[in-house]
């Protein structure tokens, strides 16, 4: 019976069985330390696979800095660590879909490999800007963990994390510590996109060079989508040259390719809703005393005062005979060859009954597509044939338009973060989260971020949900960050960040379904990043004497509970957290069921022969148990001959 292995996943193991089905003569076989077989990489062999495309010398076009091999090491290392259960924390426990985790970003991203590998749909960050004074995560990973904590003063006097440690720009690795911390955790980001997933950063002009090449390196240039520059409309004042009042947005898909075939990388027309209602209104006075002409007049005239207006909304300045809000646009060839001959064909002005001039390149259709455009009325013609026929679009049919690469706006949250009593400084605009996440997702697809802060992304998600009856689930990750004893949030009784984000989500739930009578899910499980759930003992029982294994009755810690080592499984299994899942007793034993026999667990000691029968006849995908689960040797080799009778397709883990 296999042993659940109880960390984190071994991506360096990962990664050379995914280079071995490229390359399968350069992985070999090597022994570890202890003795134990295991997978290797043979670089001369696959030096000599690339042969033709290695640059001789040690000149070659890349971006490196001090630590960053120590990155990479430090993102393949598995961890013992797990995320423990917090119900009472929790909000909707049982039937909500999204998930918030208080503990390093570094050690979560690691623990969901599994769960939520190929599964979030749009990761959207707002990382530290590395101003000096925001930089709170450690980078030197080659050096041994306590050793660099006691060293760069992670660690207060008191034990706690110190979050605010210094990173100024006279420190020696001040870009470096940036760019190692970033850089591992999208190499774990990474793996949890979807093939058309698509990852959103917000950066300032401090590291906005670095990022756009750790982006090119992780994701892959070709998988760039651009990058937004947002326009606060606030000079900074203390600048030294050029007053930056603007920031950025850089977004990189996973899969370019893939992302371009399924998805359209567009935002709903802001003002859309506004422009048809007012076309509308006018219309609706269109009579004896009022022409559609004065109707038109009349709209055109109210357009050239809508200074928020882009100029794509602009040109939807047309009312028709039919109430529809249009704009003409240019049927020309667009490429700069000459369109085949069947885009020559002359269009009739159904007035005149004349030929109409054809552009120089030709239609941008076929004469099939024309003649049914006319049939369809979504041809302009001019009062006679001296004019080039326009085609009509409706705005009703393009409420949607390409997401700009500029973004002007000046404002903030402050207002509505005063009327929910949430103290936060400079949290990310809630209006500007929600268009991008309704640009970049669907109906029921998972938002994560990992530098939550205040959990902005979050209640985005849910104003999201609440205008297109969305479903998305978000995950929010955020260590617990120690609040000033000074600061407005500390006198209001928050110790942390976490707790100022969870509040946030509830009472931006509460308010959002209150202000638009929605029904959103706005409910969260609450997990922990902790230490292992098993002892030292677990991973390591050849290092025990025999003598010493007697004091040690159990493997698993006393502070232990069943939903911590169900949880823990699951992380192990790939199963994700949110799932629904019950517990019943079973002849004095309690059984686990979670999502309805993805995997059933029992942790209880000598478990009978009825109760291994029960759940094994019920089939399950998974099955796991503890080692004191069975009286002894024997009583464990007929479990395994009872699920081999009874549920053969099982996989059957004990811990």
């Amino acid at each position: 019976m296999e042993k659940m292995r109880m960390e984190s996943a071994d991506m360096v193991s990962h990664n050379i069985a995914l280079l071995g089905k490229v390359f399968p003569n350069c992985v070999t076989e090597c022994a570890d330390a202890h003795g134990n077989r295991k997978l290797s990489v043979n670089m001369e062999m696959l030096q000599q696979m690339l042969q033709d495309t290695v640059l001789p010398g040690d000149e070659s076009y890349e971006f490196t800095w001090v630590g960053k091999k120590a990155a990479i090491v430090e993102a393949n290392r598995p961890i013992r660590k797990t995320l423990r259960p917090d119900i009472a924390e929790s909000k909707e426990w049982d039937s909500t879909g999204n998930i918030y985790i208080e503990g390093d970003n570094l050690d979560t991203l690691k623990l969901l490999q599994e769960s939520y590998l190929c599964a979030v749909k749009l990761i959207y960050i707002d990382p530290p800007y590395n101003t000096g004074h925001d930089f709170v995560y450690p980078d030197a990973f080659i050096m041994d963990n306590e050793e660099y904590a006691n060293g760069t003063g992670y660690f207060d006097a008191d034990g706690n994390v110190n979050f605010r440690r210094e990173n100024s720009e006279t420190a020696g690795k001040y870009h470096s510590d940036w760019c190692s911390m970033i850089y591992s955790r999208f190499m774990l980001a990474r793996n949890l996109l979807t093939e058309d997933g698509v990852i959103l950063i917000n950066m300032d002009e401090n590291e906005i060079s670095n990022l756009q090449k750790i982006c090119a390196e992780v994701f892959g240039e070709p998988n760039d989508l651009g990058t937004i520059v947002w326009d606060k409309r606030n000079p900074k004042g203390d600048a030294q040259g050029i007053s930056c009042q603007h920031e950025y947005i850089v977004a990189y898909a996973k899969n370019k390719s893939v992302f371009t075939k399924k998805c359209k990388m567009q935002r709903p027309k802001k003002n859309a809703d506004t422009i048809l209602k007012k076309a509308a209104q006018l219309y609706a006075k269109v009579g004896q005393d009022y022409a559609l002409e004065d109707a038109n007049n009349e709209f055109a005239a109210w357009m050239r005062t809508q200074n928020d207006f882009s100029g794509g909304e602009k040109a939807y300045n047309k009312i028709d005979d039919k109430g529809n809000v249009y704009r003409p646009v240019s049927m020309a060839w667009p490429n700069k060859k000459k369109a085949p001959d069947d885009y020559f064909i002359p269009l009739v002005h159904p007035i005149t009954k004349k030929p109409c001039p054809v552009p120089e390149r030709g239609w941008r259709n076929p004469s099939s597509t024309m003649k049914k455009m006319m049939e369809e009325g979504r041809i302009l013609f001019g009062a006679d044939e001296t004019t080039i026929p326009n085609s009509k679009y409706l705005l009703k049919d393009n409420m949607y338009e390409n997401i700009p690469s500029l973004l002007y706006y000046g404002g903030s949250d402050t207002d509505m973060l005063s009327q929910m009593k949430i103290p936060f400084d400079t949290p990310k605009v809630v209006s500007i989260c929600k268009e991008h996440i309704q640009s970049f997702t669907r109906a029921g697809d998972i938002i994560l971020d990992f530098f939550s802060g205040s959990a902005t992304v979050a209640h985005a998600v849910m104003q999201a949900n609440a205008e297109d009856g969305g479903d998305r689930k978000f995950i929010m990750v955020q260590v617990p960050e120690t609040i000033p004893e000074k600061s407005e949030a500390f006198l209001q009784g928050y110790q942390n960040i976490c707790q100022i984000g969870k509040d946030r989500i509830r009472r931006a739930g509460e308010l959002i379904k209150k202000e638009m009578n929605a029904k959103i899910d706005d409910g969260f499980r609450v997990f922990r990043v902790d230490d292992s759930n098993m002892k030292e003992v677990y991973y390591s029982a050849e290092e025990y004497a025999q003598g010493m294994l007697a004091m040690l009755e159990s493997n698993i810690k006393e502070d232990r509970n069943d939903l911590d080592l169900l949880f823990g499984c699951l992380l192990e299994w790939g199963l994700a957290l949110s799932l629904p899942y019950c517990s019943e007793e079973m002849s004095g034993c309690t059984v686990h069921n979670y999502n309805d026999g993805d995997l059933i667990a029992c942790f209880d000691e000598d478990v009978s022969d009825d109760v291994m029968e029960s759940i094994a006849r019920r089939r399950p995908a998974r099955a796991v148990f503890r080692d004191c689960s069975f009286a002894d040797s024997p009583a464990k080799i007929n479990v395994c001959e009872i699920f081999k009778r009874l549920a053969p397709d099982t996989r059957v883990r004990v811990i």
